[in-house]
């Protein structure tokens, strides 16, 4: 592997960490907080804000990583995609990766417009669902992205 692959593997490895960890942390952590009433709309605001933009950055970034990644191995084509469990476990990071990004812009706009009218428990209830399914989203990414690192498949 060369350098550059090796950069490119580490940066994508970063980004996923960062982007499902923050994922579970506002969900675990914050959401919690918010729907308790505990903190007011004020000091939370920016704490989605972050959340969307590393969402935002880390799709990106993620694409980018993951493009030169599967360019870089001259063994992925339509076959190799739809007929082998690592080529499964790869258009799979796909999907989820789509559906992650979905889940923390609809979670997060909620929180978001619920924030800027200074409601906070409100807002919290309805992002919920989204937010708890962007866990588990970024939960079966890690576990998937393991499966490929670890070369199960």
């Amino acid at each position: 592997m060369s350098l550059v692959d090796t950069a490119v593997y580490a940066v994508h490895l970063l980004f996923g960490g960062v982007w499902t960890g923050s994922v579970v942390f506002v969900t675990v952590a914050v959401l919690p907080t918010a729907r308790d009433g505990l903190a007011n709309a004020e000091p939370l605001a920016p704490v989605v804000g972050k959340l969307r933009n590393i969402s935002r950055l880390s799709a990106v970034v993620m694409l980018l990583t993951g493009g030169h990644m599967a360019g870089a191995a001259a063994d992925y084509t339509v076959g190799s995609l739809t007929g082998t469990t690592r080529g499964h476990l790869v258009l799979g990071m796909v999907a989820l990766w789509f559906l992650l990004i979905g889940l923390v812009e609809v979670g997060g706009g909620r929180l978001a417009d619920g924030f800027e009218e200074m409601k906070v428990r409100e807002p919290a209830r309805e992002a919920r669902p989204f937010l708890l399914a962007a866990t588990v989203v970024s939960l079966l990414l890690l576990v998937d992205a393991g499966l490929l690192a670890g070369g199960i498949a």
